[in-house]
């Protein structure tokens, strides 16, 4: 297995798949944990670990391609929307070190759910002058 990396070896077909998309560039899977019916996941063929390891180019590439799996599977599945979800480093919930990027089908009160709480205003404008790009 090449890079010791799972995802590698599912690009290269070393490991079988159940492939909804694939090209030069990615290829596109169903998750075998899924969050719902349709989950998919969208990993480029050429090893990177994270978002911020991969070439701007790439990713550039890796998005049209997320779209254009995101819309066949909103037109083949009964859903009503997606989240597309892409995590980075362990604390985020990545468990493999390959970048890649869940579109998770959605349904109007299906179980899955983001919690909003208001922030402190405050504390967010002190916050946005720490983080805002020069």
């Amino acid at each position: 297995m090449k890079n010791n990396c799972i995802f590698c070896a599912i690009a290269a077909g070393e490991i079988p798949s159940f492939k909804v998309y694939e090209d030069e560039l990615v290829v596109a899977y169903l998750d075998i944990n899924p969050f719902s019916e349709g989950h998919t996941l969208v990993i480029p063929k050429v090893h990177s670990e994270g978002l911020l390891d991969t070439p701007d180019a790439t990713l550039a590439e890796i998005i049209v391609r997320v779209k254009k799996v995101a819309a066949h599977l909103k037109a083949a599945l009964p859903c009503d929307g997606f989240n597309i979800l892409q995590n980075n480093g362990e604390a985020a919930g990545q468990t493999v070190r390959h970048v890649h990027f869940h579109i998770v089908p959605r349904t109007g009160g299906d179980a899955l759910a983001f919690a909003n709480r208001p922030g402190d205003r405050e504390h967010l404008k002190a916050l946005a002058a720490r983080v805002r790009l020069a």
